[in-house]
């Protein structure tokens, strides 16, 4: 009797053991979330993977690997998208769960190459495998219905230069390759104690070729030319339709004096169909007017004979409307529209998920605007979450922009850290693509960034209400990235494909000698 009273207490012991690893792994996972705004401890990247690689090298078996992959995958997803918990709710969890699963092979990879102490050749294929692995996983999230390219490890380090110098080579795919190669390296020093020529080499390598890098890459060329860009931040304390509108036009009327170009408005600054409101469109033209510049306002509407939402970029000059519209492509899942509505619509009834899917546009669009000097400036529009997509503002480059402008608005994550990570994707699309991003925000942070990522004059922070006028140099010529595209992922998809099938090679070819 004795012996059976006791067995409940080993029992329990041995499910909290095998909770702790999934638990720690979840953990470990979550770190990255510190390199990122608002903490910003950047230099965290280079070491924030190393505790979570070693829990999964440390797994007792491959099948164990795969579940502490996903879990690892699951912490990171929470913590760089916490943003979203005042939207989903408890469902960010499942969420997290479905996406979390794109990271068990890397959890797999990164035991079968670093289990143990690794010799030479298993270190020499970790230092090539497992970063481009991590690439992979990264790219498949990036897909617009999956989530989109938010929390990339490359987008924390848009404040150092060497980093945004990558960027114009190899997009923000780069620096997120060189981060987890270094913490690929460190782990490989800790498995063999310090000892191991391969990873030494290599980290002398990346520094060199990360110096390399920033000496030498071309960058495109200052044409003499500066565009003014007003931005307009109503703020929060403007929480009705009218009160934004009028606070718009307010705040519109205070830049006359800095003479700008263009005055761009943030996201949703407008919530009527300007068609439908011809009384509308006319105070937008007087403030044009007014201020002696086109305006780039926001529309978020019921447009009339289509019967659905739009959010619009809307061109408006003292005329009124001058039928540049852009329309948002790319929409916030489950905040703009809920994906599978069908089959996943029940999330709405606990969440402040979208009630109603907004419609999407057809293509990216870029417009001319007169300037003071009697010339034309041509930009390009992207709507909130679009600036976090790195060929969106490439697009736009190719197309002919001068200047990609950003409209947003935060208002529902206005308590989190993301109003100050989405402003910092401002610098990346900035020297990924060699020309300067001017993001206006209705609530969060409004930002100007020049060709190389450097940022031009003083942001607007998320509680502020104000405009200023960014004075932004013109910049013409290619980077690298513009050219070559995301050659970066498929590099790396290249890579693990071809290793994959050496390594499929390889292990038939013992299976046959064996047999022998």
């Amino acid at each position: 009797m004795g012996e059976q009273g006791d067995r409940p207490a080993p029992a329990r012991r041995s499910l909290a053991r095998r909770a702790a690893g999934p638990l720690l792994a979840a953990v470990c996972g979550a770190l990255p979330v510190l390199i990122f705004p608002a903490p910003g401890w950047w230099w965290f990247a280079y070491i924030c993977l190393v505790p979570l690689m070693l829990v999964l090298r440390a797994a007792p078996t491959p099948r164990r690997a795969l579940l502490l992959g996903w879990c690892g995958g699951i912490g990171f997803l929470i913590g760089v998208m916490s943003w979203l918990i005042p939207s989903l709710s408890v469902a960010i969890i499942v969420l997290a769960a479905f996406l979390g699963a794109l990271w068990a092979p890397w959890g797999w990879l990164v035991h079968r190459l670093l289990h143990g102490t690794p010799d030479g050749g298993r270190a020499l294929a970790a230092l090539a495998l497992v970063p481009t692995g991590w690439l992979l996983t990264e790219t498949v999230r990036s897909w617009q219905y999956l989530g989109g390219p938010w929390g990339l490890l490359g987008a924390s380090q848009y404040q150092q230069h060497f980093a945004l110098r990558l960027a114009s080579v190899g997009g923000v795919w780069l620096d997120s390759l060189l981060i987890v190669a270094v913490n690929t390296a460190l782990v490989v020093l800790v498995a063999a104690w310090g000892r191991s020529a391969v990873a030494w080499l290599t980290l002398i390598g990346l520094s060199l070729g990360t110096l390399a890098v920033t000496a030498w890459a071309p960058q495109p060329q200052l044409t003499g030319r500066t565009a003014v860009i007003g931005v307009i931040q109503p703020g929060l304390a403007d929480d009705t339709v009218t009160d934004r509108t009028a606070r718009g036009e307010q705040l519109t009327a205070t830049l006359a004096a800095n003479r700008p170009d263009l005055v761009l408005w943030g996201e949703s600054s407008v919530s009527y169909d300007l068609d439908a409101r011809p009384d509308l469109t006319a105070r937008l033209a007087r403030s044009a007017a007014g201020v002696g510049a086109d305006l780039l306002v926001n529309v978020d509407a019921v447009r009339p004979g289509s019967g659905g939402i739009y959010k619009s970029s809307v061109l408006v000059g003292p005329q009124g409307v001058t039928g540049q519209r852009y329309d948002k492509i790319r929409l916030v899942p489950f905040g703009e529209y809920i994906p599978l509505r069908p089959a996943l619509g029940w999330i709405k009834n606990f969440s402040k998920a979208a009630a109603v899917d907004r419609r999407r546009g057809t293509g990216p669009v870029v417009m001319t605007v007169p300037t003071r000097d009697g010339g034309t400036l041509t930009v390009g529009p992207l709507i909130c979450f679009e600036s976090a997509f790195p060929d969106m503002s490439r697009a736009l480059t190719r197309r002919g922009a001068q200047v990609i402008l950003v409209q947003s608005a935060t208002p529902t994550f206005q308590h989190t850290w993301a109003p100050e990570q989405h402003a910092s994707l401002a610098a990346l699309r900035a020297a990924e693509t060699g020309r300067p991003v001017v993001q206006a925000t209705l609530t969060g942070v409004s930002v100007a960034y020049d060709a190389s990522g450097a940022r031009v004059g003083p942001q607007l922070a998320k509680d502020a209400s104000g405009a200023v006028a960014y004075t932004v140099p013109l910049a013409t010529g290619s980077t690298l990235y513009d050219r070559w595209g995301n050659w970066v992922p498929v590099g790396s998809a290249l890579t693990l494909l071809l290793c994959g099938g050496f390594w499929l090679l390889s292990a038939r070819r013992d299976r046959r000698r064996s047999r022998r």
